[in-house]
């Protein structure tokens, strides 16, 4: 039986023609390549979560924006629905360096996405949310 879900932010940092990414350092799906994100804390709002997560995984300061769209997310030992929002980073902008649970931090042409081992559903929802170029999905 899978379990209640989780609901969770994603930040969709675009910078330059470049996507802020996050190698996943713990499961679900460790190892694979996802955008910044994760649990929406008591208390706190959508926006502060997104704000905290980017800020936590990869060391960039960012300003949340618009919600984007939705994935629902599960296997039979976790449910996550993640609300995933437009996100500016903030001048000056630094390198972004892995911290939290992140293995790996990266600004990523938006070219090149496709071509990685993201996380299941990821390219999809990036092409159907125009993030992507045209012919990157699934």
């Amino acid at each position: 039986m899978t379990p209640e879900p989780t609901l969770a932010v994603g930040a969709i940092v675009v910078h330059d023609g470049r996507l802020l990414l996050i190698r996943r350092a713990r499961p679900p799906q460790a190892g694979k390549w996802s955008v910044p994100g994760g649990r929406v804390e008591r208390g706190e709002t959508l926006a502060e979560a997104v704000v905290r997560e980017v800020r936590e995984e990869t060391g960039i300061s960012v300003v949340a924006g618009q919600l984007l769209g939705w994935a629902d997310r599960s296997d039979p030992a976790w449910h996550y629905v993640i609300l995933n929002f437009g996100a500016d980073p903030v001048e000056p902008l630094t390198a972004p360096a892995a911290g939290d649970d992140a293995a790996e931090a990266t600004w990523c042409p938006l070219d090149d996405v496709a071509a990685l081992p993201l996380v299941d559903g990821l390219r999809s929802w990036l092409g159907s949310h125009g993030v992507l170029p045209i012919g990157s999905g699934d």
